[in-house]
């Protein structure tokens, strides 16, 4: 939530793999919390092809919060768009 608010970057293992994850939401669905993140690990073609990507939050383990910001994406607002989710927090 902290990472959320103040635009912090992320550290964490997800599925066996280190990742940065710059977050963007915390959402809950079938009453399940996930994360909606920009993965700046991942080799994206360019930065218009970059988008959210949703992660478990039970299944990040060795979560670290850096001191280092981000801006959030430019299209991030359109994924929170009410669906089977509730939205809880996102950057604003």
């Amino acid at each position: 939530m902290e990472a959320i608010g103040r635009r912090l970057l992320v550290d964490a293992c997800y599925n066996g793999r280190t990742m940065t994850l710059a977050p963007h939401a915390l959402l809950e669905m079938h009453g399940d919390l996930f994360l909606r993140a920009l993965n700046l690990t991942k080799n994206w073609r360019s930065p218009e092809d970059m988008r959210l990507g949703q992660f478990k939050l039970g299944g990040l383990s060795e979560v670290s919060v850096l001191q280092e910001t981000f801006e959030p994406i430019s299209n991030c607002k359109a994924s929170f768009a009410p669906g089977n989710e509730e939205l809880l927090l996102a950057v604003a």
